[in-house]
């Protein structure tokens, strides 16, 4: 009988629980019990249960509140496998989390929901709660605020939403902006005209654009003026119709520089403000204008403010682990 990993399959006692799940598609057991599950092992750990398998049989042994939970969380995995998703490692602890943190939340949802089709037969969709709440808010609200650590998806899912807007003619134009906050080099010490000395800070806004369409794509978007990347002092003085306009690094905003960006929006337009209050880059005597607004903005009609924590990282799966260990220090 083959098992999860961690703990070892225990002879049945009298005390104990074990419960035999039948499974018809053996193309399951394949995907759920592959090398290195670490969605395995974490449901062991959480419910104190032992899984493993058995033929095309799933075997779970543990006390009967922890069987009844793990059986529960089985049959949802074998309810995605059916919807062809989730499919790789990643994903399936991803989703583990999210069935033992969120039991009743609908994970069938996740994945479904697709934003946008990327090159290389990807798609783009939410891929935790929050972020489907995020998706759902920018769809609903004029102006959405994502306060969350880094590798969440803030800005990612924020083009995502903007780029399938675009698509369907739903705005005319995108527009994404950044503070040009220095965070160790100075500015003038980087050689180049103004526009190159920023431009270095706007490059993860292009590496998101480059991700979701093809470069060629993408360059002749952004040289049409259909797509603007700009720094956030450029925002000033404009009024911006018919657009999605995205800021990002919003905790490096004073806040003259956010009461600026908001009071930009034009009719026809959203805008969505994206940051991590825990990674200021201002002088430890200016407010960040992202934590003014947190407070000052709650209960607006029209807006949302979504909240992101590092159980929503969605990037390499250490980097949760990192941003615990920081978070754990204050």
């Amino acid at each position: 009988m083959r098992r999860s990993g961690r703990k070892s399959f225990r002879a049945a006692r009298p005390s104990a629980c074990v419960r035999e799940l039948e499974v018809d598609d053996p193309t399951f057991l394949v995907g759920f019990f592959g090398i290195d599950r670490d969605h395995l092992a974490m449901m062991e750990s959480a419910l104190d249960v032992c899984i493993g398998s058995r033929g095309n049989k799933v075997l779970i042994q543990g006390d009967t509140q922890g069987v009844e939970k793990a059986e529960k969380i089985v049959r949802r995995f074998q309810a995605l496998h059916r919807l062809h998703r989730p499919g790789d490692p990643a994903e399936l602890t991803r989703v583990m989390m999210t069935m033992l943190d969120e039991p009743d939340f609908p994970v069938e949802e996740l994945g479904g929901d697709v934003i946008l089709h990327a090159p290389g037969h990807r798609t783009i969709a939410p891929k935790s709660p929050a972020q489907k709440t995020y998706v759902d808010a920018m769809k609903e609200n004029d102006i959405v605020f994502a306060i969350g650590p880094a590798g969440t998806g803030k800005t990612y899912l924020a083009v995502a939403v903007a780029l399938s807007y675009l698509a369907a003619r739903r705005f005319r134009r995108i527009i994404l902006t950044r503070p040009a906050v220095e965070a160790g080099e100075k500015l003038g010490y980087l050689p180049g005209d103004f526009m190159e000395k920023v431009n270095p800070y706007l490059r993860p806004l292009y590496d998101a654009l480059n991700d979701m369409m093809e470069i060629d794509r993408s360059q002749a978007l952004l040289e049409k003026g259909i797509i603007e990347v700009a720094p956030l002092a450029f925002m000033r003085g404009r009024t911006l119709n018919a657009s999605f306009i995205i800021l990002d690094e919003a905790q490096n905003t004073t806040i003259p520089q956010m009461k600026m960006f908001l009071t930009r929006l034009g009719f026809d337009s959203k805008a969505v403000i994206a940051g991590d209050i825990t990674q200021v880059d201002l002088p430890k005597d200016t407010t960040s204008g992202l934590i003014d607004a947190n407070t000052l903005l709650q209960g607006v009609p029209g807006l949302s403010f979504c909240y992101f924590s590092e159980r929503d990282v969605v990037r390499h799966p250490l980097v949760q682990e990192i941003i615990r260990r920081y978070e754990s220090r204050k």
